[in-house]
């Protein structure tokens, strides 16, 4: 599971700058603000649970693009989860509207299987999973 998000050069130039060599210094213009996109998406919850999808750990990796296009993969609890129509659009929709971000696509992918182990502690604290 990625943590965190990989910050990618601007499609014209295709290299890539780690988000470590960002720590201490200003974020490229045109690159959206990662603690904004977290926020987003903390605000989407799967409506069986109470706990929004970011603390549940549904959320593997986030990629910051300088042209403020923002790649999110993400899974599901199961397979068949009946949210799994809704809870991706409602990510996207939830990034698309953060300032900055010019494009937003989430991807659901299924490897590495989630468990309860990638819950945040909040999570656990909230659903009583201590």
């Amino acid at each position: 599971m990625k943590m965190g998000a990989d910050i990618l050069a601007d499609d014209a130039t295709k290299s890539e700058s780690p988000l470590g060599s960002l720590v201490g210094s200003a974020q490229p213009a045109g690159v959206p603000d990662q603690d904004a996109v977290i926020a987003a998406i903390a605000t989407v919850y799967d409506p069986e649970i109470p706990v929004n999808i970011y603390e549940l750990g549904l959320i593997y990796a986030i990629d910051l693009h300088e042209n403020g296009r923002v790649s999110i993969e993400m899974t599901l609890t199961a397979p068949n989860c009946p949210s799994a129509q809704e809870l991706p659009e409602q990510v996207r929709e939830a990034v698309a509207g953060v300032a900055g971000v010019t494009d937003a696509t989430v991807e659901i992918v299924w490897d590495p299987p989630w468990d309860m182990s990638r819950m945040s502690d909040e999570a656990r604290l909230a659903l009583n999973m201590f």
